[in-house]
C-alpha cells in the first residue's frame, strides 16, 4: 500500500472514531504531516504537525524532559514515547505519531548507525508503542520508508482501539 493509500484508510478511521491525529517528527522534517494534508479534508480529523529538529525544540515545543538526551539520546525510546506524549499534551489530538533517527549520510555511530529511527504512538488513555528501525538505502528513501511505518503504525493504533 503506498501512502496516498495509506492516508485513505487513516483518514477513514480516523472519522469513524471521531479521533484528531497529529505528528513530532524530527529526522523526516514534517513529511508524515505533508502525506496526510496532501488528502482534501484531512483538515477534519489532522490537527497538527510539529517539526523539532532540534534537541531544544522537543523539549520546548512538545516537554520532552532534557535529561533523556543525556541518558538515552535523541534517536531512542524513551524520546519518542516523551515526542508522541507531548504531541497530544499540547494539542487537541488524541493520537500521535513520533519519529527521531539518523537519516545520514552522517551522524552514525556504531550503535545507532545511519538508517536507525524510532518512531514511537501514542493514543490518549495510556496506549503507547514504540519500535526501532533499521532503514537501508540513502537519505532519502531511509526518510521515505520511516513515513511508511509511521502511517502503518497510526492505521494499526486506531484498528485495535476501542476509541
Amino acid at each position: 500500500m503506498d501512502t496516498q493509500q495509506q492516508v485513505k484508510v487513516l483518514a477513514q478511521l480516523a472519522q469513524d472514531k471521531q479521533v484528531r491525529v497529529a505528528t513530532a517528527e524530527s529526522c523526516t522534517g514534517g513529511w508524515v504531516a505533508q502525506e496526510i494534508t496532501a488528502l482534501a479534508g484531512s483538515s477534519d480529523w489532522f490537527e497538527c504537525g510539529f517539526v523539532t529538529y532540534s534537541n531544544e525544540a522537543k523539549t520546548q515545543m512538545l516537554g520532552v524532559p532534557s535529561e533523556l538526551f543525556v541518558t538515552d539520546g535523541a534517536v531512542s525510546e524513551a524520546v519518542v514515547i516523551a515526542m508522541a506524549e507531548g504531541a497530544v499534551a499540547n494539542s487537541l489530538a488524541s493520537l500521535s505519531v513520533s519519529i527521531s533517527g539518523v537519516a545520514g549520510p552522517g551522524g552514525g555511530t556504531p550503535e545507532k548507525p545511519v538508517g536507525t529511527v524510532w518512531i514511537g504512538w501514542y493514543l490518549e488513555g495510556g496506549v503507547v508503542d514504540a519500535r526501532c528501525f533499521q532503514f537501508a538505502g540513502d537519505r532519502h528513501a531511509v526518510r521515505s520508508s520511516a513515513v511508511t511505518e509511521a502511517l502503518k503504525g497510526l492505521i494499526k493504533q486506531l484498528s485495535k482501539s476501542t476509541v
